[in-house]
């Protein structure tokens, strides 16, 4: 197998890729949708499940892990791979992003970020030293520099001041690495402005790494700007390297992302939207709770192949939601997780065989419109 960090861009689209990222814990296919376990955990579903599902990577949360149990005794247990009984590869945000949602509770500087703990308010901090040692001990493949986000809306004075923060943070992060089977991941920031993009781009691509992120995105904007800066900017990136955009998202913005030229994701909606209830399906979004479904023997989606579509019917999805019951959540969250392990596989098959652009639009179709199983 060839070394740590290689990625190779294997077919094109247009501006979408089909690529290998190599890894300590293996290949990662890309476009690659990464299954986000906050607190060495992806709610509602076992490792097992995850794999079952198609899954390649599972994210950890640095500031959550940090705080319980502590990097320290799960690097004692074996690292965050034994820890959680997880064989493949992991990514962990830097813990920026939460900090960033503190707002009252943090304290920034030039050195770092001093916060309180949302559970009991006890004082720690974070600096990108201290972001890099976190993520080593726990042994990640994948590790984010330590950045700052901005809220939107911004003004351009706030906006630079940031980037530059982001990028002396980022030169600060990767001397600390001592890790060499840990890939690190620069995050570029700029808000919504094409100019700052790029400029904050500049910055952060002259640092040789890896695999560059875009970070700073659903975070309060209209998600139609993101839409359209997306495909003006990810050009710009750098062609050989990975492509992460960090933080989304529906199975629209994936495929308008992947068309953009992005090769990774991760989010949360999957599976906090299945626990509410809300699943993807092929024939677009359902809300299982709705009457229409109450006598209803057909299986959630007729084209899927997951253990509940295979298992369960509609009648039965929306009795366990409506009655509160965890199995409702676990079959929930077991299909929208294996939807889009498949809606990123059959990404990756499109753009090898050349039909990207026609599975593209029949989904752009399917979720840009009110579905008729709604």
């Amino acid at each position: 197998m060839s070394g740590f960090g290689e990625f190779k861009v294997l077919s094109t689209q247009g501006q979408a890729r089909r690529g290998t990222l190599i890894t300590a814990h293996g290949p990662i296919q890309t476009p690659v949708f990464m299954a986000v376990g906050t607190k060495a955990t992806v709610k509602a579903m076992t490792p097992e499940e995850l794999k079952e599902c198609g899954t390649q990577v599972v994210l950890g949360n640095t500031y959550h892990l940090h705080l319980r149990p502590g990097e320290k005794l799960i690097q004692k247990m074996g690292g965050l791979h034994k820890f959680m009984n997880w064989s493949g590869p992991i990514l962990t945000d830097s813990g920026g992003f939460q900090v960033f949602s503190l707002k009252g509770l943090r304290e920034m500087s030039e050195e770092g970020v001093e916060f309180r703990s949302h559970l009991d308010g006890a004082k720690y901090f974070i600096s990108p030293e201290k972001s890099m040692e976190i993520q080593m001990d726990l042994g990640s493949d994948i590790i984010m520099a330590f950045d700052e986000c901005l809220q939107h809306p911004a003004t351009d004075e706030q906006i630079e001041k940031s980037m530059a923060l982001t990028y002396r943070w980022l030169l600060r992060s990767k001397a600390a690495m001592t890790r060499k089977e840990s890939l690190l991941f620069g995050i570029v920031q700029g808000g919504l402005s094409y100019e700052h993009r790029l400029k904050s781009m500049e910055q952060i691509t002259s640092v040789d790494l890896p695999g560059y992120a875009l970070g700073g995105f659903s975070v309060g904007e209209p998600i139609h700007l993101m839409h359209e800066l997306l495909p003006r900017i990810v050009p710009h990136m750098p062609a050989q390297k990975p492509r992460y955009l960090m933080g989304v998202g529906t199975p629209l913005d994936l495929i308008l992302s992947v068309d953009a030229g992005i090769d990774m994701f991760d989010c949360v909606m999957p599976t906090r939207v299945a626990r509410n209830g809300t699943l993807y399906t092929w024939q677009g979004k359902v809300s299982i709770k709705r009457n229409e479904y109450k006598d209803d023997p057909s299986p959630l989606d007729p084209e899927c192949d997951c253990y509940t579509c295979k298992n369960y019917s509609r009648a039965y999805l929306r009795h366990l939601f409506l009655s509160g019951e965890i199995l409702g959540s676990r079959l929930n969250t077991i299909h929208n997780i294996y939807f889009y392990m498949k809606l990123m596989e059959r990404a990756r098959e499109t753009i090898q065989d050349g039909s990207w652009n026609s599975f593209r639009d029949q989904m752009l179709s399917r979720f840009t419109k009110r579905s008729a199983l709604q």
